[in-house]
């Protein structure tokens, strides 16, 4: 089947998008988000490993490069259609079945508060086979087990391609537990989103 078939195919399946990404991550969104227009749908959860001090999650940063509203993720609050919701630092941030956010601050898992694999596993757990999980470029493993648990629950998984990552190690680590849906440049990932959307 064509790429393009298959994005047709797979068009309004999906109710969430959660992408995972490390170092080199703030050069990696703002080329995805450039690709959403203000008709992008899906809400889209990030945890992305950053310093506490250097606070790129306000608002007032990401509208310069966003189409759609993005802020900072609260605890127990509800996931809006057409919204980017960031991990905030030293939280872990959950999913719950009645699309909600809850934010943690138990142990780091992978050296990580916030993690990908708790937003992932938990991203798992309450939406199953809905889920579109991306893994962007970053310096650790954190993200492989949880973008194993989307595959497994029936979920699309996609990849920035390691050889053009910034960094290669989350990209690569994703690649070596699961069998991913694709491994895309990351000029193609918002395109793609976009196409999913329509």
């Amino acid at each position: 089947m064509k790429k393009k078939e298959y994005i047709e195919k797979q068009a309004n399946r999906y109710s969430l998008v959660v992408i995972g990404v490390s170092w080199g991550g703030v050069s990696a969104l703002r080329n995805i988000f450039s690709h959403l227009s203000t008709d992008f749908s899906l809400p889209i959860i990030i945890v992305q490993h950053i310093s506490k001090d250097f606070n790129v999650n306000e608002k007032s940063y990401w509208e310069k490069y966003c189409k759609i509203p993005a802020k900072e993720a609260e605890d127990k609050e509800k996931i809006k259609d057409g919204h980017i919701y960031f991990a905030p630092p030293n939280y872990h941030v959950i999913v719950e079945r009645d699309m909600r956010l809850s934010l943690d601050a138990s142990e780091p898992v992978n050296y990580a508060r916030p993690s990908v694999d708790v937003l992932f596993e938990s991203a798992a757990l309450a939406l199953s086979n809905k889920i579109v999980a991306i893994i962007l470029t970053g310096a650790n493993n954190d993200g492989a087990d949880g973008l194993k648990a989307i595959k497994e629950s029936g979920g699309l998984t996609i990849v920035q391609n390691p050889n053009s990552a910034e960094c290669s190690d989350m990209p690569g680590a994703a690649l070596s537990a699961t069998d991913v849906d694709h491994v895309l440049e990351l000029d193609e990932i918002g395109p793609f989103l976009m196409a999913l959307n329509n």
